[in-house]
């Protein structure tokens, strides 16, 4: 690991994501996340109004979020933040806002780390405020194994080399489960047993979502 931490300060891991729904790779990503990094909790942030929300419809923020507390709350590391959903519906939310608000909340004295895909984090110079996020904020980029590190380095490493002391790569073994095959399965009335924990399919089926 090429993150450095800083001794007598909270380890927080900041897990943003739609979770429309989320499911056990959602879950099995942030346990390893949490063990590797030895982590003091991390905290699940469902979005809101994200800048590149895909065109489709996404599921109401209230199903997304209580989803998330569901399939969570069985873990005593764990909490679900409503730091997002709970900005007005016209106004977007930026992952650097996000980090600032969890700055003030742990009043400085956490290190914060922000838990990605791979492939996100080759998007970051797009990113707003992208030079004061890696300022503030180690990132953990989640990746399967065998993932070609030199297109980090080629695509970030040119523009901000700096920043690559302050990204670090996690490989962790392929779990192919995505929200979009659970919608899929639910709309085509397949089983989605054991791709998302038990209380979230309840959830599902008692709610009609992605029906």
């Amino acid at each position: 690991m090429t993150i450095q931490k800083n001794p007598g300060k909270l380890s927080v891991g900041i897990m943003g994501g739609t979770f429309d729904p989320i499911h056990m790779a959602h879950l099995v990503t942030a346990e390893e996340v949490r063990i590797q990094f030895d982590l003091d909790r991390v905290v699940f942030v469902p979005s809101g109004n994200p800048p590149h929300k895909e065109a489709r419809n996404v599921s109401d923020q209230e199903h997304r979020y209580l989803m998330t507390e569901l399939a969570t709350i069985s873990n005593p590391y764990f909490s679900v933040s409503r730091v997002e959903i709970d900005r007005p519906d016209e106004e977007l939310t930026y992952t650097i806002d996000t980090i600032r608000y969890f700055h003030r909340h742990f009043e400085g004295k956490a290190n914060i780390y922000f838990i990605t895909g791979a492939d996100a984090i080759l998007e970051i110079l797009t990113w707003k405020d992208y030079r004061e996020l890696l300022s503030i904020c180690s990132f953990i980029a989640v990746t399967r194994p065998g993932y070609c590190l030199s297109k980090l380095e080629e695509t970030i490493g040119a523009a901000c080399p700096e920043a690559l002391c302050n990204i670090d790569i996690l490989e962790i073994p392929a779990v192919a489960i995505s929200s979009t095959l659970i919608r899929s399965r639910v709309a085509e009335g397949k089983p989605i047993k054991y791709l998302a924990p038990e209380a979230v399919t309840q959830y599902i089926i008692k709610h009609g979502l992605y029906r």
